[in-house]
């Protein structure tokens, strides 16, 4: 099977490239034939070029709304998918999804597109979520099938009608697995140290984990910011609550196991979520995870057992939990076991990738039957 992959950039370790580049290698190891194709290259698309993988670059395809380049980019997208010839076309990112489900319908490829986690969810600014509901209406027009990375994604795009339950399906996300070592019994004099990987940005939520810790700033912890963006708003605030010798700010890095080894507990405290792979990432290294119960988080984190789900926007309730792990270390260690258990349960890549693959089997297959 030739199998075309379209994302808007590859110059970044994403969620959806990450899914992209683990996805297409797993797919040439069973001899099928990938082939990505992105605006932006970069990091990501050297590497899966370098394992061999065919990449295509699409000049104009751009993240921002511009009339302009979007036609181009179509235009562009079409002739590379004629040459390429692809028995199934997949899309991510809400760009590339929505021009890339264009050219397909235009030539008559099959398209699925993976929504990794929906541009009008909770705590979207309104405008945005008015404007997208309506872009992905008619996305979901032109798609053959849709996946989503979690139930509650699956949930909000039947109930915002964005496409028929018969054409939606929801596929957890799945990371591939690394040597595991069960965490060592912990003291209270150890410094307790905690990670957030997440670039700074308008989904991110770096401001309620800080004022939380500027709550419990006398307890034994310390925390890693580790991702790209702009945190000029973070770091003044960091000062002012004198937490400077306690935080650090790592920028983006590209080793996350070896920060993932080294840290104690994970954190992710959004605005808005999918299903975030960092989460299985955590729980993947045996790390209890507090994360804000948004979208499908608590799909993956569940609450009192691997971790805690804490409301969004409330430094208070992420104080207490924050303050009750650190003061206990046995349950630190307990919630991350259960968590690493969790993940081989349910999380594991080749449970996502056969379930990814069966999907385009069985549009190929209807195609086919031209229905």
């Amino acid at each position: 099977m030739k199998i075309a992959y379209l994302i808007t950039r590859m110059d970044e370790y994403g969620g959806a490239q990450v899914h992209i580049r683990d996805l297409t290698l797993w797919l040439k190891g069973k001899g099928h034939q990938p082939v990505v194709l992105s605006g932006w290259p970069g990091k990501v698309s050297d590497y899966i070029e370098h394992m061999g993988i065919t990449y295509k670059h699409v000049p104009d395809l751009v993240r921002q709304i511009h009339p302009i380049q979007d036609i181009k980019a179509f235009l562009q997208i079409r002739r590379t998918l004629k040459r390429v010839n692809p028995d199934i076309v997949s899309c991510h990112s809400s760009k590339a999804g929505l021009v890339g489900r264009l050219a397909c319908f235009s030539l008559g490829i099959p398209v699925i597109f993976t929504a990794h986690g929906w541009a009008f969810t909770d705590n979207v600014p309104q405008p945005h979520r008015t404007l997208y509901k309506l872009i992905e209406k008619f996305g979901g027009f032109l798609s053959s099938h849709v996946i989503t990375v979690s139930q509650f994604d699956k949930e909000l795009a039947l109930k915002n009608h964005i496409i028929p339950e018969r054409k939606i399906t929801a596929i957890h996300n799945g990371m591939p697995d690394i040597p595991y070592a069960a965490p060592k019994g912990q003291d209270l004099t150890k410094i307790v140290r905690l990670v957030m990987i997440a670039r700074f940005g308008a989904q991110k939520d770096h401001e309620t984990l800080v004022h939380a810790l500027g709550k419990i700033k006398d307890l034994n912890w310390t925390l890693d910011l580790v991702g790209g963006g702009d945190n000029s708003q973070i770091v003044p605030l960091v000062q002012t609550l004198g937490l400077d010798e306690k935080v650090r700010f790592l920028g983006e890095q590209e080793d996350i196991p070896t920060y993932l080894s080294n840290a104690d507990i994970y954190c992710l405290i959004s605005h808005w979520e999918g299903f975030p792979r960092s989460i299985l990432e955590a729980m993947r290294t045996g790390l209890p995870v507090i994360a804000t119960n948004v979208a499908g988080v608590k799909e993956s984190v569940l609450d009192g057992k691997t971790g805690y789900c804490v409301p969004h926007k409330n430094s208070d309730v992420l104080a207490e939990k924050l303050k009750y792990l650190i003061e206990n270390p046995s349950i630190i260690k307990s919630m991350g076991e259960a968590g690493r258990k969790e993940f081989e349960a349910h999380f594991t890549f080749d449970k996502m990738a056969y379930k990814t693959l069966n999907i385009y089997e069985n549009i190929l297959s209807k195609d086919a039957k031209g229905e």
